[in-house]
């Protein structure tokens, strides 16, 4: 058996204390513990976003998951409360940003426009369009096709989440490896529908141009920021942003057109 060390025996303590005990001292001194999570998820969530939200906001919305986490939580399920945690804070600030309804209804039509763009003409193609391709068919040059993509990054970096959601199920806006095993799931139908819509998208990210699955790869599931993948990959920071804008519009395209299959 693994041996605890120092700080990891305090905080088990902590917990032990919060939840057997009530101690409201030990429950705030998890939080303050604990806070490095949501500044780590604000830093990865604020990218794209600045001129439109005050980081403070998002901060101030991730500890409220923060908070739902450390009461939510049990220690005896035998689950690291990072992941759990994690999870909720994100749920949280997609809350609150969806709550805000802060992106102009002008630019989420362009971006349903661009999705509807790239999943027709991968039906049309057999493959994922390149960008001459896309700009022919929106009727744009390629100037114009990279301001509109610029115009609709703040809606692909916070929408990916949104893809996992299902009606039916309560997956809170979580994505797939961060949802925890609910005993008592409710609905074998909505979670088999689930299933389908998280195989799509494992199909949808496989088939992605190469410097684009890259980037969703380290990005969602290695955990970099963009800043980071442009030195991985040699590129700029504004140049990753395209990639990862492009990738997101092309996986809610074909998520789209999966889950109006599933409702015929």
């Amino acid at each position: 058996m693994k041996e605890l060390n120092t700080q990891e025996q305090e905080i088990t303590l902590l917990w032990y204390k919060y939840k057997n005990k009530k101690d409201p001292e030990a429950r705030e001194q998890l939080i303050l513990h604990y806070i490095s999570l949501v500044k780590y998820l604000v830093g990865r969530m604020a990218i794209g976003l600045k001129g439109y939200l005050e980081i403070d906001d998002l901060i101030s919305a991730g500890v409220y998951g923060l908070i739902n986490a450390v009461d939510r939580f049990n220690p005896d399920k035998g689950i690291k409360f990072e992941t759990f945690a994690l999870a909720r804070i994100k749920g949280a600030i997609l809350d609150w940003l969806r709550s805000l309804n802060w992106i102009p209804q002008s630019v989420r039509a362009k971006a349903r426009k661009l999705e509807s763009a790239f999943a027709d003409l991968e039906q049309k193609l057999g493959r994922p369009p390149e960008e001459p391709e896309l700009a022919e068919y929106l009727g744009l040059g390629l100037k114009s096709l990279n301001q509109l993509l610029h115009e609709v990054t703040p809606l692909t970096l916070v929408s990916l989440e949104e893809c996992w959601r299902s009606p039916g199920l309560d997956s809170e806006g979580l994505s797939p490896e961060e949802l925890i095993p609910d005993p008592n799931a409710d609905d074998p139908l909505a979670h088999l529908e689930f299933e389908e819509i998280k195989q799509t998208l494992a199909d949808a990210i496989e088939k992605l141009p190469e410097k684009e699955k890259l980037v969703v790869g380290l990005y969602y599931y290695e955990g970099l920021t963009l800043k980071e993948i442009g030195q991985v990959m040699g590129l700029s920071e504004s140049r990753i942003s395209q990639l990862h804008t492009k990738a997101i519009l092309r996986l809610r395209g074909r998520l789209s057109r999966k889950k109006k299959s599933l409702i015929v």
